[in-house]
C-alpha cells in the first residue's frame, strides 16, 4: 500500500511564509523534518506551500529593496550604483580613450550630472 502524502497544516504555512525570508528550500525542509524533494512535491500538489513560500520571499526583498533605496535617495552612493545596475541596466564596461579626443565633461561636470540624478531619486 503506498505511503499517504504528507499535507502541511495552517501552522505550517505560516511557519514556511515567515521561513521563506531567511532560509533556503532546503533549510525548510530540514527544519520540517523531510527531504528537499519531498518539500518540492508537496509544493506541487499543495499550491497553497508554493504561495506561502512566494510571499515571504517577496515580503523580505521588498522590505530590503525600501532599505537600499532609502540609502540610495539618501546619497549612499554605493547603494545608488548598486541599484541602477540591478534596477536600470546599468553597467561597468571598459573604456579606451582616444587622447586625441577630448572628454566631453569634465570631472566636474560628471561629479554635477551624479549629484543631480541622485537628488532626483529623492
Amino acid at each position: 500500500m503506498p505511503r499517504k502524502s504528507r499535507v502541511l497544516s495552517k501552522e505550517e504555512l505560516v511557519q514556511v511564509e515567515a521561513l521563506a525570508s531567511v532560509l533556503t528550500t532546503e533549510q525548510i525542509a530540514d527544519y520540517l523534518g523531510m527531504a528537499r524533494q519531498t518539500f518540492y512535491d508537496i509544493m506541487q500538489r499543495q499550491k497553497a506551500v508554493a504561495v506561502h513560500y512566494k510571499r515571504g520571499k517577496a515580503k523580505a526583498i521588498g522590505f530590503v529593496s525600501q532599505g537600499l533605496l532609502k540609502k540610495a535617495r539618501d546619497g549612499d552612493t554605493s547603494s545608488a550604483i548598486f541599484y541602477l545596475k540591478t534596477q536600470a541596466g546599468w553597467k561597468e564596461t571598459t573604456v579606451h580613450e582616444n587622447k586625441d579626443v577630448a572628454n566631453e565633461f569634465s570631472d566636474e561636470e560628471l561629479n554635477a550630472k551624479i549629484t543631480s540624478l541622485i537628488s532626483k531619486l529623492k
